[in-house]
């Protein structure tokens, strides 16, 4: 094991708004897409003068049609809320939501995430290309992005085009991994669909989300604690996150008129708070749990519960677990005092037909300050090497004051010499799939950008 040094910090919270949006070290924007309907509409899901799932009256629906869906000011107002929140703004993780990406045109698709990049840069580019290696040494560089799409939308071809606008995470709209519920629900997919996404984003070097819904038409209890354990002892999956949003009957769905006529009935609160701790408890060290319940107006929610802190109350009942969230010493350290003795915990498992190393800097108490992603595999898609880190990622406070906070201490320097030591058994060189705003930093670790990948040679 490798100990680190004593690292001595003052964490600060006062005068901060909201201070646990920027406690896992990066800055999160979200700007949603335009509505436009799917070819498909799943029973579950509204039709509604909204992008598609969601309602006119949610939260992050309001502040984008404000704007008329205008993806620079989007980022702009945002960038203005977290600075009067006095949040930092140099390290952003884009989220780009409201429906299946790929299911809007191409030239949308480019001109959105080019507007994006020009409102971090604050100045408009020619191109997209040029938006992206100004953001490279911009003011608000962008470190990550995500961008959400369907299993069936996630082909080599689209893949390609989220690294070109420099993606590094997708989430998946698996919901549960179950053909006949698939059908039963009008999915207009299927598991292998599943399957094949996740490979192919692992393999582009891609850290995977999976939203997951339990209670759909013709599941049951028993069937959705199945589909869930099935998530992570099935090589196929074992996503590296989780948003968990059990169905529920909103207003504009075909489920709401099953449930007026009595077809369908969803949890109730007992049953759902019961399976969500059962459900927590599955999920493994290496996973991180984004969210549980959707932020679903009242107005819209025919039947269902809305207790949209029902993360809170889970955390009070569901005692220690090894997801990550609930370990990240940004979140624990608001509440107590923690151990900064660390040492390094390699924890390796096969994946899509590979060996994952999920190395992390822990404590003796198991909180997590750092952790970086290895992927070893023979297969290569995009780039063409056997080693490619998925993600690097130091946590707490993303505080401006590199005296007050846990990044820039050494410990992301210490996670790749491992990945690299790790790598160089089974590949001559090694790559990560990195977000455009740290090019420079894995520049100064050696490495070269190389088809939107940064690589370095053993030789």
């Amino acid at each position: 094991m490798v100990v680190f040094k004593k690292i001595m910090v003052k964490l600060n919270n006062k005068g901060f708004r909201k201070p646990t949006k920027t406690l896992s070290g990066v800055t999160p924007i979200a700007v949603m897409l335009k509505p436009k309907a799917c070819k498909t509409i799943c029973d579950y899901c509204p039709s509604l003068n909204a992008p598609q799932s969601y309602t006119p009256e949610s939260p992050a629906v309001l502040r984008a049609a404000q704007l008329n869906y205008d993806a620079y000011k989007q980022v702009r107002v945002r960038l203005k809320s977290f600075q009067v929140m006095m949040h930092p703004t140099s390290k952003i993780e884009l989220i780009v939501m409201g429906g299946t990406f790929f299911n809007y045109p191409k030239k949308y698709r480019r001109d959105f995430i080019k507007s994006c990049y020009d409102a971090l840069n604050n100045k408009k580019s020619r191109n997209i290309g040029e938006a992206i290696k100004r953001n490279e040494k911009a003011k608000h560089r962008c470190v990550a992005l995500c961008i959400e799409t369907r299993p069936d939308f996630c082909s080599l071809k689209n893949i390609k085009e989220m690294r070109e606008y420099g993606a590094t995470r997708c989430e998946l709209g698996v919901q549960i991994i179950d053909d006949k519920i698939y059908k039963k629900v009008n999915r207009n997919h299927t598991v292998q669909d599943v399957v094949d996404a996740v490979k192919l984003l692992r393999e582009s070097g891609f850290k995977i989300g999976a939203h997951i819904m339990p209670n759909l038409p013709g599941s049951s209890f028993e069937n959705d604690l199945k589909c869930f354990k099935k998530l992570f002892s099935d090589e196929r999956f074992k996503p590296d996150q989780l948003k968990i949003y059990p169905c529920q009957v909103i207003k504009g769905s075909k489920l709401e008129l099953m449930y007026k006529k009595g077809e369908y009935e969803p949890y109730t609160e007992k049953q759902l708070e019961e399976m969500l701790i059962k459900m927590l408890r599955m999920v493994p060290k290496y996973c991180r749990v984004m969210r549980i319940m959707r932020e679903l107006p009242p107005s819209y929610l025919v039947k269902g519960t809305l207790r949209i802190d029902f993360r809170n109350i889970l955390d009070k009942k569901v005692g220690k677990i090894d997801e990550i969230r609930s370990r990240e010493v940004g979140l624990v350290s608001r509440y107590e005092q923690v151990d900064k003795n660390l040492k390094l915990d390699i924890y390796k498992y096969r994946a899509s037909e590979g060996d994952e190393y999920f190395i992390s800097a822990v404590n003796k108490d198991n909180i997590l300050f750092g952790l970086l992603r290895l992927r070893i595999s023979k297969d290569t898609v995009i780039h063409k090497s056997n080693a490619i880190i998925r993600e690097i990622h130091v946590y707490g406070k993303a505080f401006d004051n590199k005296n007050e906070t846990w990044q820039h201490k050494g410990i992301g320097k210490i996670l790749m010499d491992k990945a690299e030591e790790i790598a160089r058994k089974y590949s001559k060189d090694i790559v990560v799939i990195s977000g455009v705003g740290v090019r420079n930093y894995f520049k100064d670790l050696g490495y070269k950008l190389d088809n939107t990948y940064m690589v370095k040679s053993f030789k």
